[in-house]
């Protein structure tokens, strides 16, 4: 927030008579937009400052050992694959398309973790032939999208065989189906995975764990055909399946060829004009290590590499341009430069025309030694259900087996946590929650005076740390009660939902500290439909766990500088604080009184009952800010509340992950 707010400051009159519930508690006179991005526009500064050191190389085993490095940060960070098993692969039809044909395949990249698949194969002429890996976006119809099956359909056409399968979340694969509905619970894919990869990062995996090991079993099967070389396989796939054509291309060395498509940005330009996209996308905390688009180009081991882009996509081109220069550098700098190309095609987001002919010509170029014709030939499109593998149109009405719900919540029973004493724990929690106390009393701006019957309410911001204003609210009695703690008060709902309780406490006698804690209050997400209401701040959530930070440990800053505002207050005496969490505040408020001895005491309501319950839960909501990943391998809700003991804790209210209070 610009420091001009603070020439606002005035001293308003407010009658006896008003009700509490009815005090204006806006505490900061200005632009509240600015003050609710501050958040954002802090966590894009921090990237950006990780994402400046970039490296240089001056030997070839340099970059290769940059792609070792990127390779291990991302299976590190996805929890690490799953083992192999037997694919138990099986062929249920075939439909002749005339100069190809097209297998509808079932194998199971997990034991029961079923996965539909379409194999393209060409007619009419000997193998082995190259191929081409198809990883799919987040479009409707999954395998069966109409620009899928162009991209598919003339692979074969010109002599590769092409294999492309169902994420889970789409087409068969839904994780949230609705008989009823016929239909997934949560309508978009992107939804999908974001819910999952919440339950993942509880246990310290993460979405892109799934669907990495899926592509990679997709791939174990194709090359395992006897009609395709082995030795020269490629990969491709637009949007989402071009994130995955990138993941894939980084991480197993026998693709040979790659062309993502819609998905190459920088994270610079994604953080600023678009913002973190679904779970899987995101592989925290990646960007603290300051990886950035062309390390995932430089896993690929200067091989060749086509950067499909749109001038008017959502992923920023700027972005995408700059990460191929860079790349271009270095394959220039080491005699690879015709390895490396990029088309931006000026039109939207999607695999349009004119990348897939792009695509064509690399492919025939790097895989099949030959030009391409420079012709798309003309495809008959098929329906969703006539691609179908299954009779239903989806595993888990047809096949029942595993889910990713059902394999994570498997992974966290197997957790063994180990026994800590109090302080032991309190440091991991801290660790794990990226918390620092501030070293000095916050800088405070006022923004007037109410005055009440037995108190005056003074309405400021105070900094939580450098660019942060939080509003708050300080009531002070007439006549403090000797010996009564001053009470740190957080509520989701904003200051103003808490008037009554704070003007009880006030008259008790209390010093009141009221805050709008980052998320809540004035300082809600600015989207004029509010938080997602799956997750909530999504935005910057992810954001903090990209920059090895936490929603949670930020929101325990917020409470705990408004402590450092009390004591550094003359005239207040303040001696003892005791806190109040109330909804989403009720987490950050008890990892506060944990961190923070200066608290006394504490009370909760809403507090959510424990992490296990999001994993167990199938579905939850408004739960990721609270998310420290793997915090399953070390703590639970109940062992924190256990070692803040002696202190007492108040848990008015115990919630669910749907947000429901838990009957005792």
């Amino acid at each position: 927030m610009s420091r001009h707010l603070a020439a606002f400051v005035f001293v308003a009159a407010i009658a006896q008579a008003q009700p509490a519930a009815e005090l204006d508690f806006t505490a900061a006179i200005g632009d509240l937009r600015e003050l609710s991005q501050a958040t954002t526009q802090n966590l894009i500064a921090e990237g950006n400052r990780y994402l400046a050191k970039r490296p240089s190389f001056t030997s070839q085993a340099q970059v290769q050992a940059r792609a070792a490095q990127v390779r291990q940060q991302i299976l590190r960070n996805i929890g690490g694959l799953p083992a192999k098993t037997p694919l138990n692969a099986r062929t249920v039809a075939t439909l002749d398309r005339g100069k190809y044909r097209i297998e509808k395949v079932i194998f199971e990249s997990q034991p029961r973790f079923y996965v539909t698949a379409n194999l393209y194969i060409p007619n009419g002429a000997p193998g082995p032939f190259p191929a081409i890996l198809f990883p799919i976006g987040h479009e409707p119809g999954a395998k069966s999208h109409d620009a899928w099956q162009y991209v598919l359909g003339s692979l074969a056409t010109k002599g590769f065989v092409a294999l492309t399968w169902d994420p889970p979340g789409q087409g068969e694969r839904y994780q949230f189906w609705d008989t009823d509905l016929r239909a997934s619970k949560l309508i978009q894919s992107t939804t999908e995975h974001s819910v999952l990869g919440i339950q993942a990062l509880l246990v310290g995996d993460n979405m892109a764990r799934y669907m990495i090991h899926d592509g990679i079993r997709a791939l174990d099967y194709l090359v395992s055909r006897p009609e395709v070389d082995p030795n020269r396989v490629g990969v491709t796939g637009n949007s989402g399946g071009g994130m995955m054509t990138t993941y894939l291309a980084a991480v197993d060395d026998r693709l040979k060829v790659a062309a993502p498509s819609c998905y190459i940005t920088s994270w610079k330009s994604l953080m600023t004009q678009l913002g973190p996209q679904d779970a899987e996308q995101n592989l925290p905390p990646w960007l603290s290590d300051g990886y950035d688009f062309p390390d995932l180009i430089y896993a690929f081991g200067l091989k060749p590499y086509l950067v499909l882009s749109a001038i008017r996509d959502f992923f920023p081109i700027g972005g995408a341009r700059s990460t191929v220069a860079e790349a271009k550098r270095v394959y220039d700098q080491f005699g690879q430069g015709q390895k490396i190309s990029m088309v931006d095609a000026d039109d939207g987001h999607g695999y349009t025309k004119p990348r897939r002919l792009a695509a064509y010509a690399w492919f025939s170029r790097w895989l099949a030694n030959r030009e391409d014709d420079g012709i798309e030939p003309d495809i008959q499109l098929l329906t969703e259900e006539d691609l179908w593998c299954t009779r239903t149109g989806q595993v888990l009405t047809s096949l029942g087996g595993e889910s990713v719900h059902s394999l994570n919540k498997a992974r966290s029973l197997a957790l063994r946590r180990p026994a800590r004493p109090a302080a032991e724990l309190i440091a991991k929690a801290r660790e794990l929650a990226k918390y620092t106390p501030n070293s000095r009393p916050p800088a405070v701006s006022a923004y007037g005076v109410l005055t009440r019957p037995g108190y005056r309410v003074e309405k400021l911001t105070y900094e939580s740390e450098p660019g942060i204003q939080i509003p708050a609210v300080l009531a002070v009695p007439s006549t403090p009660k000797a010996g009564a703690p001053a009470v740190v008060l957080a509520n989701c709902a904003g200051k103003s939902a808490s008037a009554a309780r704070l003007d009880e406490l006030a008259k008790a006698g209390h010093i009141v500290l009221a805050v709008d804690i980052r998320g809540c209050g004035e300082l809600a997400a600015p989207s004029p439909r509010g938080p997602n209401p799956w997750y909530g701040d999504y935005r910057n959530t992810t954001a903090a766990l990209l920059l090895n930070r936490s929603m949670l440990g930020m929101r325990v800053l917020d409470i705990t500088a408004g402590i450092d505002l009390l004591n550094a207050r003359t005239g207040l005496g303040v001696n003892k604080v005791t806190a109040i969490g109330i909804g989403p505040a009720a987490m950050p408020t008890l990892f506060a009184t944990a961190f923070d001895t200066r608290i006394a005491g504490v009370e909760l309501d809403g507090l959510l009952a424990s992490f296990q319950s999001v994993v167990d839960s199938t579905l939850h909501r408004r739960v990721y800010e609270h998310v420290l990943p793997g915090v399953l391998q070390h703590f639970e809700v109940a062992d924190l509340v256990k070692a803040v003991a002696p202190r007492p804790v108040k848990v008015v209210r115990y919630i669910d992950p749907l947000g429901e209070t838990v009957k005792p």
